[in-house]
């Protein structure tokens, strides 16, 4: 049986909201929450990004059942990997070892926050050396690494999980997958891919948790459901190349300026009917995901969406 996920999602909910949508979505019965890692919103109008790890530790500690996950978190930048190990022990111990650590290469909107965005290869050297960091000291080394990005004279992270804080990389082609496969436990892939998962296990990946995300709006109007993925989540279909890279909320407002609310929904299921948003979980079991993570659009419409998930989808999705 496929894990089903609940995103908690900083660009559309405050800190306070996103900690009761957590105990909530828990208690319906999600089998995960999963927490985005932003500095920015995509647009204005999703209009909040609170500090992601400060809510996970809220949320660990208010929950006690559904495993927990940064999806996902950037290493190079805004965050030097030493103190990402340091806090992803942290969540790790809050939550008596339910938390995997989703780690990515990131986007500019968030990390230029910091300084200058790097070039794509550097930012892949970048990546890497951070797992080198951070995979020992996740396991309890004591860490000394000097590299062309970064320098750690001494490391070690006192308080961790009885069991390491296991890691899952985002990846979206060979080299990251085969990245995956060498130094996490798991991949992260946000397209129903079965080629990903194929270049993923051909890597030495075979095995390991596999960890989607769909995004769907659940509403009783469907038009008002594609007005409401349109305003935003109009940001979505422009693939990783560009998201990775657009600096601001109005770059990407200008982006996507003629963008139309048909094309959004060609890609989002939108409405009341539970057997689109089945279909659109479906696309990522039939593509061998283990662990797919729904994304409800619209930061106010999370309590209707959560007991609806209860009452109708989650049923649904246990039958897959």
């Amino acid at each position: 049986m496929v894990s089903v996920g609940y995103t908690l999602m900083c660009e559309q909910a405050g800190p306070k909201q996103l900690i009761d949508h957590a105990v909530r979505a828990e208690a319906v019965g999600f089998d995960q929450l999963v927490m985005s890692d932003h500095y920015y919103p995509w647009l204005d109008s999703q209009g909040h990004s609170p500090y992601a790890w400060s809510v996970l530790g809220a949320v660990a500690h208010a929950t006690s059942r559904a495993e927990l996950m940064s999806f996902v978190t950037c290493p190079i930048r805004r965050y030097h990997p030493a103190v990402v190990a340091q806090k992803a022990s942290t969540i790790g111990a809050l939550s008596d070892g339910r938390f995997t650590l989703g780690l990515g290469a990131g986007e500019n909107l968030n990390e230029h926050v910091v300084g200058g965005w790097p070039h794509v290869e550097q930012r892949h050297e970048m990546f890497e050396e951070a797992l080198q960091i951070i995979r020992p000291l996740l396991n309890g080394e004591t860490l000394t690494f000097s590299g062309n990005h970064f320098d750690v004279p001494d490391a070690y992270v006192w308080d961790r999980p009885e069991q390491p804080v296991p890691m899952a990389i985002a990846a979206s082609g060979r080299q990251s997958a085969t990245l995956a496969a060498e130094y996490g436990n798991g991949i992260v892939a946000t397209e129903p891919d079965p080629h990903i998962i194929e270049m993923y296990d051909d890597a030495g990946g075979a095995g390991q948790p596999r960890y989607g995300q769909v995004a769907i709006c659940y509403g009783p109007d469907e038009a008002e459901c594609r007005k409401i993925v349109h305003d935003q989540f109009r940001w979505f279909g422009m693939g990783w190349k560009v998201n990775a890279n657009l600096p601001d909320p109005e770059a990407f407002a200008a982006a996507t300026q003629f963008v139309r609310e048909e094309d959004v929904a060609e890609g989002i299921s939108c409405g009341p009917d539970v057997n689109v948003h089945v279909e659109a979980f479906r696309k990522f079991v039939d593509a061998g995901f283990t662990h797919v993570a729904l994304v409800q659009i619209g930061g106010e419409s999370q309590p209707m969406f959560l007991d609806w998930a209860q009452e109708q989808l989650l049923p649904r999705l246990r039958e897959l």
